[in-house]
């Protein structure tokens, strides 16, 4: 499998799962309505964890834009390759939404909270305040990549469990300090699934908050490239 292959498949499952988790808990007439926030976490954690060991062994699963930033920004990655690889992460996500759109079709139409279908696909914050969203998404990317950089590869490899780690990172992440805008931390996460709910033909949907976009874009990349800076120095 391709790098850029590697990338759209991880990060399509990632929303697949991740954009599925929510909307089993926002939608009416779901199996999984109103069961809560430690639901949406532990299916975002997930879905992580199925992104990453599908696509690994082909492209490292980077699966988000700050993360390939910012191991480009301490030469740990090649900057010729992030094109294609911020391409196959967009592309994927914007796939994985469709895939969640068309699988919970039915209770799109039966649910008449515009937020909320619009939470489906995309994060918002709880409080709306540009300056300090922007920080919680800052603080939550570094968090992200900083972890994953200090997370040593093992000698005897587990096969697929060998993402765990990553996968607990981002559980701790969601629990924590995913409250005030939704711990987007991955451009392409947020990005692409908000173009496919501008797109798709959701009855009753919303504006698609392009007011609020541009946070989670540049909180994680900073975040991520402040990371990866921080801990090149450390080493």
């Amino acid at each position: 499998m391709s790098p850029f292959l590697a990338e759209f498949t991880g990060t399509a499952l990632l929303i697949i799962l991740g954009d599925g988790v929510v909307a089993n808990v926002v939608l009416n007439k779901t199996k999984g309505n109103n069961s809560g926030w430690i639901v949406i976490t532990f299916g975002w954690a997930i879905a992580v964890f199925v992104g990453v060991y599908s696509s690994a062994a082909a492209s490292g699963a980077h699966l988000n834009p700050a993360v390939t930033i910012g191991l480009a920004s301490i030469g740990k990655f090649e900057w010729a390759s992030v094109p294609l690889y911020i391409g196959g992460q967009m592309l994927g996500a914007m796939a994985g939404a469709l895939l969640v759109w068309v699988a919970y079709r039915q209770h799109f139409a039966e649910t008449d909270d515009a937020n909320a279908k619009l939470a489906v696909f995309c994060t918002g914050p709880a409080i709306r305040s540009g300056i300090n969203n922007l920080l919680t998404e800052i603080i939550g990317s570094f968090v992200l990549v900083f972890g994953v950089l200090f997370i040593s590869k093992p000698h005897d490899t587990l096969g697929a469990l060998d993402a765990l780690p990553v996968a607990l990172l981002v559980l701790g992440i969601g629990i924590s300090l995913g409250g005030p805008t939704g711990y987007a931390i991955n451009p392409a996460r947020d990005l692409g699934p908000r173009i496919m709910h501008f797109i798709l033909p959701i009855s009753g949907k919303r504006d698609s908050d392009w007011s609020y976009s541009w946070i989670p874009v540049v909180g994680p990349v900073i975040g991520g490239v402040v990371a990866a800076l921080l801990w090149n120095l450390m080493q």
